[in-house]
């Protein structure tokens, strides 16, 4: 009989590559969502609601519930930040509290944006000292403490993932598929698109997220595996220099578009890190393989640019 793995937030952009990848795993896989949530193959559940929670825990019996579900976007997270707290704390909190009662391993999704991201403090290890530039990655933080709260009478295990990109409905789920937008914006007669050239960072397909959560849970003797991991890309690039990379793939040029290299404006209310590139050694020791799939391969072939 399959093992049972829950996801939330299965509607997203990570998400859906998490079901996917259990699904290939041989898994029998049940996601929920909320707008977007499409029963019976995706439950529609309110991560408000503990009694909600409560239930669908109940009713789908898991063994590993993989968290995936957040707000996740600085500047949303600033201009709602009660509901950024409730959902990217109280729910974790909750989910957690509920998973440890029942001894199901929860797998919590965590970001790079723990870190401050200070010019010459990267690589962060999974050890590393948190200290979060912004709300987003401040109740991230929280979250992760909740969720390592619960290790006395529960399993869970913190995930931290840089900057995503992939498989995407559209392409503003993703701060990195939407720079093609931006390419395609900078064609425009005297379009002056301003672009980041300052913050690095490490975009990371989902499709590798997924398996690597089902690569750790593959293990053999996970009561002495750690509690905190990291996954990451080696591929480094500012947002500009990805623009710059889409540019040539696609054959476009990039007049229109203006390289900002000034970094966070000190009166903005979101911060930006310069570099939270997350070490994936955590992984690499207990025998798991960090390797991720070519940033730009992966585009050439997405764009179906084959042109040498």
């Amino acid at each position: 009989m399959p093992k049972t793995a829950l996801i939330t937030g299965a509607t997203g952009l990570l998400g859906r590559q998490v079901v996917k990848a259990f699904e290939r795993a041989g898994w029998d896989v049940k996601g929920t969502g909320y707008t977007r949530a499409k029963p019976p193959s995706i439950i529609k559940l309110d991560l408000n609601s503990s009694s909600a929670i409560a239930e669908t825990l109940s009713e789908v019996k898991p063994q590993v519930v993989v968290h995936c579900a957040a707000n996740r976007f600085p500047d949303k997270c600033d201009s709602d930040p009660a509901g950024t707290r409730a959902l990217n704390i109280t729910a974790t909190s909750t989910l957690a509290s509920l998973c440890a009662q029942h001894n199901i391993l929860l797998i919590y999704i965590s970001t790079d944006y723990v870190f401050p991201g200070t010019e010459g403090n990267a690589p962060y290890e999974a050890d590393s000292k948190p200290s979060p530039p912004n709300l987003y990655g401040q109740t991230k933080w929280e979250g992760e403490q909740a969720v390592l709260a619960g290790m006395e009478k529960g399993w869970g295990v913190v995930l931290r993932v840089p900057v995503l990109y992939g498989d995407a409905e559209r392409p503003a789920e993703s701060a990195v598929n939407v720079l093609m937008d931006s390419v395609w914006k900078a064609q425009e007669e005297a379009a002056g698109v301003k672009m980041d050239h300052w913050a690095l960072r490490y975009p990371t397909n989902t499709e590798d997220v997924g398996h690597m959560a089902t690569k750790y849970l593959d293990t053999e003797d996970k009561t002495s595996l750690p509690t905190i991991l990291q996954f990451s890309s080696e591929d480094k690039f500012t947002k500009y220099e990805i623009c710059e990379l889409f540019a040539e793939i696609m054959g476009l040029p990039l007049d229109g578009m203006v390289a900002n290299t000034e970094g966070n404006d000190p009166n903005a209310s979101v911060q930006r890190p310069y570099d939270c590139h997350l070490s994936s050694r955590a992984l690499k020791d207990i025998g798991i393989n960090t390797a991720t799939q070519d940033f730009k391969g992966w585009w050439k072939r997405e764009a179906r640019a084959f042109r040498k």
